[in-house]
């Protein structure tokens, strides 16, 4: 089989296994409602009981799931690309421990009780910020490695002044609902929460997708990208603030989901060949597909105890991640 076809068969059944993954997301839950029943309440005009947990819970949860594991898995994708680095996820730009922090202040000063939109539009304009630092930090002529060092810092940064906000609260309520923030869910989002990230997510979805070409060119390095007639510097735009406008989308509405980005583009990478372009739809895909996975898993396991999606990710993250440097320092001894 050419590697054309091979790459075509695979996006193809990627694109069903998510497809399957967020109708079994609309049909999971404690109702114990049946899958014909569950569709026809979704697609009709009644406004019973059925119809409005169909619509009003589960639409919004699957449809995010879906969004926020595109997001991941692309922008994963793209900063490992662009930063040369397999060890690069949304997370190293400091955008989700930022979006975090501004979710965190949201709540501790009170705002997300007043205000409905609040915490998100906290979340938002953290991670708006930190991309702003770590692009004022690296510089226009800032290469990867001033990137990834800004980001760092801001990402310290960011989660020190969290543990402070949760040391200084006044309130245990505010800051048990922190620490629960902060673990990641889908649980009780509404279609508002979707609109809301949309727009962001598409804008950094078309960003991030734009750069199939220029992180080809850059698997041989960036000079010879260069002479190839690759702008560096709007590279290095399209990918910080394309991650910013998707990453910080998801971080608003769902807090804090770690690994995806990490794990899926590793696992696929063999399974594309060497172009970084043909990376970025399986892993947008894959990512998809993991998050959906998992807020199913979450929903099964253990109902009652509201097990966190982003508990289950770092679960299967965490071990990956340390296979991914164990790896790494032998190929370099």
């Amino acid at each position: 089989m050419s590697a054309d076809r091979h790459y075509t068969l695979l996006i193809a059944l990627l694109a069903i296994l998510t497809l399957a993954l967020f109708l079994l997301s609309l049909t999971t839950g404690p109702a114990g409602i049946a899958f014909a029943h569950s569709m026809k309440a979704l697609l009709s005009d009644k406004a019973d009981g059925v119809a409005l947990i169909m619509r009003e819970i589960r639409l919004p949860r699957a449809l995010l799931g879906l969004m926020i594991g595109a997001t991941l898995g692309l922008s994963g994708a793209v900063l490992q690309g662009y930063l040369r680095n397999p060890l690069a996820e949304p997370g190293l730009l400091g955008i989700s421990a930022s979006a975090s922090l501004g979710a965190v202040l949201a709540i501790y000063t009170g705002l997300s009780a007043s205000f409905l939109l609040a915490l998100p539009l906290a979340a938002l304009a953290g991670a708006v910020a930190a991309v702003l630092v770590v692009q004022a930090i690296a510089g226009a002529r800032g290469g990867a490695l001033l990137v990834i060092l800004a980001g760092i810092a801001i990402s310290s940064f960011a989660g020190a002044m969290t543990s402070l906000a949760l040391n200084l609260s006044p309130n245990p309520f505010a800051a048990v609902e922190i620490m629960f923030w902060m673990l990641g869910s889908l649980t009780d989002r509404s279609m508002v929460h979707v609109w809301l990230a949309a727009p962001f997510m598409l804008i950094g979805w078309a960003m991030l997708g734009s750069l199939g070409r220029a992180l080809d060119a850059l698997t041989l390095g960036s000079e010879t990208a260069a002479s190839m007639g690759i702008g560096l510097r709007k590279v290095q735009f399209l990918a910080v603030f394309g991650t910013a406008a998707g990453v910080g989308a998801a971080t608003a509405v769902a807090g804090a989901i770690g690994f995806v980005g990490l794990v899926v583009p590793h696992i696929l990478r063999p399974l594309v060949g060497a172009r970084p372009s043909r990376l970025l739809p399986a892993s947008a895909l894959g990512g998809a597909c993991m998050v959906l996975a998992a807020d199913i898993l979450v929903r099964i396991v253990a109902p009652e105890r509201d097990l966190k999606l982003g508990v289950l990710t770092a679960i299967v993250g965490a071990p990956f991640f340390l296979w991914l440097v164990f790896r790494t320092r032998r190929s370099l001894l």
